[in-house]
């Protein structure tokens, strides 16, 4: 069984990770100069890289090969190996969505009690920490208070606020953010090229979307898009959108061009339209509201392509500088033209009063037993129908 992406490419050195630079570069000051905290609360969405950076904490405390004044692993001597294939004794990760109990953590205290078999030290990681009981916290938090010298804690959380207050102040606290389009693509880039895949920018671009923020998402898409694809040539984003099922942004433009022209009859039979291809409706709102946000940021910026608002992000395939646009990523210089079109046929109101009736819609959506029902009247409320 081969290993997925996110596992076979986990980083195994800081100067590995992609974003997060102001976790890396405390981290490893600490570690190059001795002053290792004995507690670490890593905060932030899922799949930005908290256990990853747990791991090479740990990987870089007990490296017998890191030279003085260094934080980079040696991954080469025994302690660095073991972690790196997953039979390390002194690394113990803890799931604390199934670990949550009291007795779970007397376990743990019962082993803190005892000094590491080979490494200096015994690196714990406690991985959605929020989930431990009051009781288990509250165990946790007096093993906290006075930690053996020998042990270090590393706490992980995507819902801090749902953690006791004493056991936040008792760690050194580290808040991961969500990664930008750019930094998930740099790092799929990385990953094409090491399985030897073919991939279009504009593809790379559209997993990366849909990552939201995670790399650990992007890593999972891309691993989904090369099995999907074989041994055939280079993959296309047309593949990407039949595989994920996305919506083409030329329907939901076509869609938004009967809602402007208040034909609520043919906008209700391009909706049933867009269901008969298989569409996903969920996904087609969600696109919907974020093409109705954009023309609205639009209206409101009157953004130009020489506007400050527009940001040159890469090179086209024949060496033309293509424009990518900060609010409306994803977007080809076409679509950003025809959004520009039909930002100017609304008026602002209009576009306000659109987003607020989608986003109502897209809400009801859930639980409506004619998934399309609330979707259609939003658009007859729109189109003023009587």
């Amino acid at each position: 069984m081969s290993l997925v992406l996110y596992r076979k490419y986990r980083p195994q050195t800081f100067a590995e990770i992609i974003g997060q630079e102001h976790v890396v570069q405390t981290l490893t000051n600490a570690i190059s100069s001795g002053m290792i905290s004995h507690a670490y609360l890593f905060a932030g969405p899922r799949g930005t890289g908290k256990t990853t950076i747990a791991r090479l904490l740990a990987k870089a405390v007990n490296c017998e090969g890191r030279k003085d004044g260094t934080a980079e692993p040696c991954n080469k001597c025994h302690s660095c190996l073991g972690i790196m294939e997953d039979r390390a004794l002194d690394l113990i990760e803890i799931d604390a969505a199934s670990h949550r109990g009291i007795d779970e953590v007397r376990e743990l205290r019962d082993g803190i009690r005892f000094f590491p078999t080979k490494s200096k030290y015994k690196v714990f990681i406690i991985d959605e920490s929020h989930q431990l009981t009051r009781e288990a916290a509250n165990a946790l938090l007096k093993t906290l208070e006075e930690p053996p010298g020998h042990a270090i804690f590393v706490l992980a959380t995507t819902e801090i606020h749902k953690m006791i207050p004493t056991i936040i102040s008792r760690c050194q606290r580290f808040d991961f953010r969500k990664l930008t389009v750019p930094e998930i693509i740099k790092r799929l880039e990385i990953i094409c090229q090491k399985e030897e895949a073919k991939i279009e920018k504009a593809a790379l671009e559209l997993v990366a979307l849909n990552a939201a923020g995670s790399i650990r998402d992007g890593e999972s898409l891309l691993d989904e898009v090369l099995t999907f694809a074989g041994e055939r040539g280079e993959i296309k984003a047309g593949d990407i959108k039949d595989l994920l099922g996305l919506v083409e942004i030329e329907l939901v433009a076509k869609f938004c061009d009967f809602l402007c022209q208040k034909k609520a009859s043919e906008a209700i039979n391009f909706l049933n339209e867009i269901i008969d291809r298989g569409s996903d409706l969920q996904e087609f709102a969600k696109i919907l509201i974020n093409y109705l946000r954009q023309a609205l940021i639009l209206k409101m910026t009157g953004a130009t392509e020489g506007n400050p608002i527009i940001n040159r992000a890469s090179e086209g395939s024949e060496g033309e500088e293509e424009k990518k646009f900060l609010f409306a990523p994803g977007l080809t210089k076409e679509e950003f033209q025809k959004l520009q079109t039909q930002a100017a046929s609304f008026k602002e109101g209009e576009l306000r009063n659109l987003l607020n009736l989608f986003l109502e819609a897209e809400n009801k959506m859930k639980y409506s037993p004619i998934p399309q029902l609330p979707l259609e009247l939003a658009i007859i409320e729109s189109c003023g129908v009587a």
